[in-house]
């Protein structure tokens, strides 16, 4: 499915997205063309001052990151085991496509937590196109997300933060429903 047309399809798709585990992603990822067609979904936001205070780093070459990231996680635990070590070189290669979206805030008189809304939309665009297109999607943080030198790997800097890591991929097999919250909970209605 490529894309959603009418309201049926888009409520559908609006129901039905989930999160996969990026883990077990397999083959195929998007192509070159559904890859853009999902970034520019996810650039399509509400943005007050039209700031684009986000910035998308498409991962590309999975095995030099994956060195990066351990040399990075190494200098502050240069003691970790080997189950560590797999789970770091597990988190940068998994899945067939990565996807970093860094929060790049403006200066501006758009106060900062509406350039933060911005990027959590344009992470969950990212989520919504990849489903859209037939994919599904995994937003991770992490102890990555959280790290200077891989934020300046990414070429980010401070103020910049990394919002997450997207990996993209198809389904190895079907996913389970998790608890959704009841509406009764987080609903209200003021009536003045």
């Amino acid at each position: 499915m490529d894309s959603f047309n009418d309201t049926t399809s888009t409520a559908s798709l609006l129901a039905t997205r989930r999160s996969g585990k990026g883990r077990e992603m397999i083959a195929p990822g998007p192509d070159a063309g559904q890859l853009q067609a999902i970034l520019h979904a996810a650039a399509r936001v509400p943005d007050h001052g039209k700031l684009n205070p986000w910035r998308f780093v498409v991962i590309e070459n999975r095995a030099a990151f994956a060195e990066a990231l351990m040399a990075i996680y190494l200098a502050s635990k240069p003691d970790a085991g080997r189950l560590e070590r797999e789970a770091v070189t597990q988190f940068a290669t998994q899945a067939p496509c990565l996807i970093t979206i860094i929060a790049s805030p403006k200066p501006s008189h758009i106060p900062l937590w509406e350039q933060e809304l911005s990027v959590g939309a344009a992470c969950q665009n990212l989520m919504l196109a990849a489903h859209a297109h037939g994919f599904v999607a995994n937003w991770l943080t992490g102890w990555a997300a959280y790290d200077a030198q891989v934020l300046a790997l990414l070429g980010g800097a401070a103020p910049e933060r990394i919002a997450g890591f997207f990996f993209i991929g198809t389904q190895d097999k079907p996913l389970e429903e998790r608890p959704r919250p009841d509406l009764s909970a987080v609903v209200s209605h003021w009536r003045g």
